[in-house]
C-alpha cells in the first residue's frame, strides 16, 4: 500500500477534520485551523456538502437509480452513500473510488451493504477516466442507469488537469437515464476570503480551483438539470434531509446541482 504522507495537508484528512472526525493528522488540523481563521463557516460548509450528497441519492434512489459510482469518496463518515441507497433499495450497487491512501485503509468500513446490494471500493485517481471506468464495470452494468457522483472534488481539479474533459469522458461511458451529481466551492461569494485560501492552500502543496456558478454549470452541459437547477447546496430539495445547525449563517459559497443524461 501506498505510504500515508503526513508532510503536508490532505483535502480528504482536512474535510475528516472539519466534520469532527479522527482519521486526520496534525498537519490537517493545522491548515484546517487556518481556514477557519478565514471562514468559521468551513466545517457547516463541510456538513452541508454531506448533507447534499445525503438527499442527491435518496433522490435519485427514490427515482429509480439502483446503480451509483462515487468517485472522491473520502473517509468513511457514516451514513455513506450505500446506506443511503440500500435504504430505499436494497438491491442497490455502489462503487467507491478515492486515490487516498488512508481511504484505502478504511475502505472495509464502506462495505458492509445489504446483503441484496453490493457495495465495492476502487483505488484510483479521478484524473484516470479510464481505469475508473474499467474498474467499475467489473460491478457496474453500464448499460442500465448509473448516478455519476462527484460531491465536493472537481474544485481540486484545475482547468490544465481537464476537469471539464475528465467528466465528459466519465459521462461518455454511461447510458440514457444516468445522472450527474456534484458539488463545488466557489469564490463568488466571499472573493477576499477565497484568494486568501487558495493562496494558503498552494503554499502546503494543495492546489484549489473555485470555479463561478457560469464556470460550474458548464459541468452539466447537454445534460437535463433536476429542478432546481444549479443551486446553493443546502437549498437543493431541502425536504429530503434534515437541516445542517449554521447552515442559513450567510450564503454557504459554493453550488450543487443533479442532471439526467437524455
Amino acid at each position: 500500500m501506498t505510504e500515508i504522507d503526513t508532510s503536508k495537508p490532505h483535502p480528504a484528512r482536512m474535510y475528516d477534520w472539519y466534520l469532527g472526525g479522527k482519521d486526520n493528522y496534525p498537519v490537517d488540523e493545522a491548515m484546517g485551523q487556518q481556514m477557519l481563521a478565514l471562514d468559521p463557516r468551513v466545517p457547516v460548509m463541510a456538513r452541508v456538502n454531506r448533507a447534499f450528497m445525503h438527499r442527491a441519492t435518496r433522490w435519485l434512489a427514490k427515482n429509480g437509480v439502483r446503480q451509483f459510482l462515487d468517485i472522491g469518496t473520502g473517509i468513511p463518515t457514516e451514513p455513506n452513500l450505500h446506506q443511503i441507497a440500500q435504504v430505499v433499495a436494497a438491491d442497490a450497487r455502489i462503487v467507491y473510488c478515492d486515490n487516498d491512501p488512508i481511504v484505502l485503509a478504511h475502505a472495509a468500513a464502506l462495505l458492509r451493504g445489504t446483503e441484496e446490494g453490493v457495495t465495492e471500493y476502487l483505488q484510483a485517481d479521478v484524473r484516470d477516466p479510464d481505469a475508473i471506468i474499467e474498474g467499475a464495470k467489473q460491478v457496474l452494468d453500464f448499460g442500465r442507469p448509473v448516478a455519476l457522483s462527484l460531491v465536493a472534488l472537481l474544485h481540486f481539479v484545475p482547468d490544465e488537469d481537464g476537469a471539464h474533459e475528465l467528466v465528459r469522458r466519465l459521462l461518455s461511458e454511461l447510458p440514457s437515464g444516468s445522472y450527474l451529481v456534484m458539488t463545488h466551492a466557489s469564490a463568488d461569494f466571499t472573493p477576499e476570503e477565497s484568494k486568501a485560501a487558495t493562496e494558503k492552500l498552494k503554499a502546503a502543496g494543495v492546489t484549489l480551483a473555485l470555479r463561478s456558478r457560469e464556470e460550474f454549470t458548464r459541468f452539466f452541459d447537454g445534460l437535463e438539470l433536476v429542478e432546481p437547477g444549479v443551486e446553493v447546496p443546502h437549498r437543493w430539495h431541502p425536504e429530503l434531509g434534515e437541516p445542517v445547525p449554521g447552515q442559513d449563517d450567510g450564503v454557504i459559497p459554493g453550488y450543487g446541482a443533479v442532471a439526467r443524461k437524455p
